[in-house]
């Protein structure tokens, strides 16, 4: 192994492994992605390292200048740890819907926050808006960048090497790649390298069943931080999504439990959410198919909810 010259060096090249107990016999492989072992424990380095790298080669970020961004938390700390590796000032605003954990992650990094009360401490349409209107005002302020994770197109481009990742892994042998939707790059990004090599390969989105919004159902309010905001996301493509699958958040919470004690995989809920909507996948594809998908963040993140705490 070599030796990385930073922290930023670290970012990608993360392990796929096979789902062992909670896949019943005769359903499809389901390989998962261990995105954790990014350096703040999320797949959202990919996109925070896209996102600013771009910005800096176009000029839109300047040396000196301070990123803005709205968060649940895994993009604000994955933002704030390149920031603090290339010396940049970062303000976020976040929320009490999200954990304390996320929230003291980001503080570490350096970063300035701002938060946004939250109705009940759940997830919401209102909530995302107020956030981007709060993290709109405060990028007015000279020398700001506002990053706009929703509308940005660069941090697709920071998932393409995750899908390289994984067909290099798999040896071109996946059949469905299954991802939660937040902002839709990360199912994008993926799903451009996958369908290049392989246009059969299916994407398969997943979103919360309380706020089912790509599936047309009505907003609402959820528990699956990182995903579900309550309206289309900007960069939705649905050219590139051959299936969505509406996941509750107590059977998303439920996988991430089981996760844990079977399989030894700490994750989050979203990573739960995955699983559930991967098996009922591989159940369809049948035991010759190979079904991918994500553990999207660590547990550690989430351990201040109530999804791993004992009653």
């Amino acid at each position: 192994m070599s030796i990385a010259s930073n922290v930023l060096q670290a970012i990608g090249s993360t392990p796929l492994v096979r789902l062992c107990k909670v896949v019943p016999p005769g359903y499809a492989k389901v390989l998962v992605k261990l995105e954790w072992t990014n350096p703040t424990g999320s797949m959202k380095d990919r996109m925070a390292q896209a996102m600013i790298s771009r910005a800096e080669e176009d000029g839109r970020l300047r040396p000196g200048g301070t990123i803005v961004e709205y968060t649940g938390g895994s993009t604000g700390t994955s933002l704030a740890l390149i920031c603090a590796a290339k010396g940049y000032r970062i303000h976020l605003v976040t929320s009490d819907a999200f954990s304390q954990q996320k929230r003291d992650q980001m503080r570490a990094f350096g970063a300035e926050l701002t938060l946004v009360p939250s109705e009940g401490g759940q997830t919401t349409k209102k909530l995302i808006l107020d956030m981007i209107e709060a993290a709109e005002k405060i990028s007015q302020k000279p020398g700001s960048y506002w990053t706009d994770q929703l509308k940005n197109v660069d941090h697709i481009a920071g998932y393409y090497p995750l899908g390289e990742e994984i067909w290099e892994q798999t040896q071109g042998q996946v059949n469905a790649f299954v991802q939660c939707v937040g902002t839709a790059a990360s199912s994008c990004g993926v799903a451009t390298v996958l369908k290049r090599y392989k246009l059969s390969v299916q994407i398969i989105a997943v979103e919360p069943a309380e706020s089912a919004v790509l599936s047309g159902g009505q907003t609402g309010a959820h528990n699956i931080e990182g995903t579900g905001i309550g309206y289309i996301p900007p960069l939705w493509d649905p050219s590139l999504i051959d299936e969505i699958i509406a996941v509750k958040t107590d059977e998303a919470k439920d996988m991430a439990r089981r996760l844990a004690c079977e399989e030894a995989l700490f994750a989050g809920t979203s990573s739960g959410a995955n699983v559930v909507a991967a098996i009922r996948v591989a159940e369809q594809l049948g035991p010759d198919a190979t079904v991918v998908t994500l553990m999207i963040d660590s547990g550690l993140k989430y351990l201040s909810t109530d999804l791993y705490k004992s009653k």
